[in-house]
């Protein structure tokens, strides 16, 4: 079996969700009155990324969290429903070169897998115009219809993607050599390592640097 990995922010969809999300927070009819105790929580973590004081992978994880706070009075199913209401917002922002790729591994009968740091019902809920065999996202703790932030958070970045790509596919015999993945950052990079077609798309100044020397795939 051949998997076809594909990153979601800066890979499939050409921008950060987590900016969309905030926006979408502070725009909304119904659900802006919770943006304020967002912003404020927010503002220190990011005052001390800025500084330095914070590595990026910690506020990225600590962002998440709060905005699962701010939120945390809606039920699962009310919380699906924001999510939906961003998908006419984001489609013209789709990666086209990113999704005929995916739609041609699909068709050659890869497995299709998005792995993505986003909240997994965000990736489900926007993406529904596409087919993936696997989604891996950043999950919602919940008890029962409501979001339980004193349960673990596990935020899916970095190592913590391959990780979670090898538990999808355990028990699976898979032809790495002739895999194929995708990513934009240097984050991805363990990824990107993992199989024999590594491909960068509008990849960082880091990442591009090592796909330059690696005359690996640059979209």
């Amino acid at each position: 079996m051949k998997v076809a990995i594909f990153d979601f922010d800066g890979t499939l969809y050409k921008e950060e969700t987590f900016k969309l999300l905030m926006d979408q927070l502070k725009k909304h009819p119904v659900h802006k009155k919770y943006y304020g105790k967002f912003y404020r929580s927010i503002l220190p973590l990011y005052i001390r990324y800025k500084l330095n004081i914070l590595p990026e992978s910690k506020m990225k994880e600590r962002s998440m969290m709060l905005y699962l706070q701010a939120l945390e009075s809606l039920t699962l199913t009310e919380l699906k429903g924001f999510f939906t209401g961003m998908q006419d917002v984001m489609m013209a922002d789709f990666n086209e070169q990113v999704v005929s790729r995916l739609a041609k591994h699909r068709k050659e009968g890869y497995r299709v897998l998005l792995v993505s740091g986003a909240y997994t019902p965000f990736l489900t809920a926007v993406t529904s115009h596409l087919t993936f065999d696997t989604i891996i996202g950043t999950d919602i703790p919940s008890t029962g219809e409501h979001i339980a932030m004193d349960q673990p958070f596990l935020h899916i970045q970095g190592t913590r993607k391959t990780e979670q790509i090898n538990y999808a596919l355990r028990g699976e015999s898979v032809d790495w050599a002739g895999s194929f993945a995708y990513g934009d950052s240097i984050s991805d990079l363990p990824v990107l390592e993992r199989v024999g077609h590594p491909v960068a798309v509008r990849p960082d100044e880091k990442l591009r640097a090592v796909a330059k020397k690696r005359n690996w795939e640059i979209l």
